[in-house]
């Protein structure tokens, strides 16, 4: 019985009939996502045999979300969300579309994949903040926003499992066109779920700010207080050095583990795998305390597992240490993620939550692009194993200030009321003031 109710506890966001919705449409279009994501990393590598190009590519798809990203969370803020999504959604439909046609009639050039990856990075510089503030709405109740944010990580996890496994088969067997194809076909199930959802009338707010200042106050807001920059600063650092591993598994895939493309592809499922494990591992926390110690430990985790990874020549510990890195990487990020969704204002959620997207989506366009370009030089395995020496030694900061940050939290915790379920007496009493740092 108390395992029944462990796993029901496990996910009690889906009682929230719109979050279902949302959980299960995301689902199906992520796997699509996954799956073109591989296509494209090894069509780039086949056609061209160049690692810069590899990070190019990256580059020009997530670069937009750098740009445009805070003034997302403008947007974000200011719109209704739930119709901004239908729009990205659509677009980003369209943008597989004409990809798959390219690629299925064999007319498709570098410069097609480069301008059509900026394309989906301008989309997703609007549809990331966007939906990251969305979620919000769709949780019924507020205690349950940090086992939805969980859930969330490990839908996209799950996807990350399932469609580079399922693309590394498709591409040996059909090539990378229809891969391409099922992306753009899966983005009905989103774009139903988002059609079918039962929401609040949207009511804009009359702001006399404008967009600059609206812009300006997020920022001050974000960054002019400490615990919520530096969780902003992890993700930005973990993107900017981690990330790039993925844009050289395709090389290590064929060059170093001598395979193909459905190698890359359990590569990439190992990762989602470890990734996976370490979503469910914080769906079913209870609360968030601890959370700051548990994002020290999983970034040393990926950092290593990344250091490894790059000397390894067997496939079997590759997969291994693919799995820590996934575990070690997703655990950190979405801590960040559950972290900051507690303590922001809901009035700049939007905003803050498209600064976290910019870190995320924005400094791994750059990381890549250094990344492939220091690899052409230096070699793919030193180059990778920089990286994660690089993500272990920029927690440090974090580490060493946690203390310091926990205290400044604690009155937004006072304030919210947020008592770990497990904690009751006196223990409630002395849970209520501590800070997210050490939860």
């Amino acid at each position: 019985m108390a395992a029944v109710g462990n796993l029901s506890g496990m996910f009690r966001a889906l009682s929230s009939r719109n979050y279902k919705l949302f959980f299960v449409g995301q689902g199906i279009s992520l796997i699509g996502t996954w799956m073109q994501q591989i296509a494209l990393s090894w069509l780039v590598y086949r056609l061209t045999d160049s690692v810069f190009l590899l990070g190019a590519v990256t580059f020009s798809s997530q670069i937009p979300s750098f740009l445009l990203g805070p003034f997302a969370g403008v947007l974000a803020d200011k719109f209704d969300r739930h119709k901004v999504l239908i729009i990205t959604q659509a677009l980003s439909m369209l943008q597989a579309t004409t990809l798959a046609i390219l690629v299925l009639t064999g007319s498709i050039e570098i410069w097609h994949v480069l301008a059509l990856s900026a394309v989906l990075g301008t989309i997703n510089g609007f549809d990331v903040a966007t939906r990251q503030a969305f979620v919000v709405e769709l949780v019924e109740r507020r205690e349950d926003m940090s086992n939805a944010i969980a859930l969330n990580s490990s839908m996209f996890n799950m996807a990350r499992l399932i469609g580079p496994t399922i693309a590394g088969l498709l591409i040996a067997a059909v090539g990378e066109g229809m891969c391409i194809l099922i992306n753009a076909i899966s983005y009905l199930a989103v774009l139903a779920s988002l059609l079918l959802m039962r929401l609040k009338p949207f009511e804009r707010k009359q702001q006399q700010r404008k967009v600059w200042q609206s812009l300006k106050d997020g920022f001050q807001y974000a960054f002019g207080f400490p615990p919520i920059r530096a969780l902003i600063l992890v993700v930005a650092l973990l993107s900017l050095f981690g990330m790039p591993f993925t844009v050289l598994l395709p090389v290590f895939a064929r060059d170093i583990l001598h395979g193909g493309a459905n190698t890359l592809g359990y590569l990439m499922g190992a990762s989602g795998l470890g990734a996976l494990a370490g979503a469910l591992f914080l769906a079913q926390r209870k609360s968030v305390e601890g959370l700051g110690k548990v994002i020290t430990f999983t970034m040393l985790l990926f950092g290593i597992a990344l250091i490894a990874f790059s000397f390894s020549t067997m496939l079997l510990l590759s997969l291994v240490l693919m799995l820590f890195s996934g575990f070690g990487m997703i655990v950190t990020m979405a801590s960040c993620n559950t972290l900051l969704q507690t303590i922001v204002d809901d009035d700049k959620r939007g905003r803050v939550m498209s600064l976290y997207a910019t870190a995320f989506m924005g400094m791994a366009p750059i990381g890549s692009m250094l990344a492939g370009s220091v690899a052409e030089y230096v070699g793919v395995g030193y180059t990778l194993a920089g990286c994660g020496v690089l993500c272990s030694i920029s927690i440090i900061p974090f580490a060493v200030n946690r203390p310091k940050l926990r205290r400044m939290v604690q009155p937004i915790y006072e304030r919210l009321g947020i008592v770990p379920e497990i904690a009751t007496g006196l223990q409630a009493a002395s849970s209520i003031s501590a800070s997210p740092e050490e939860r």
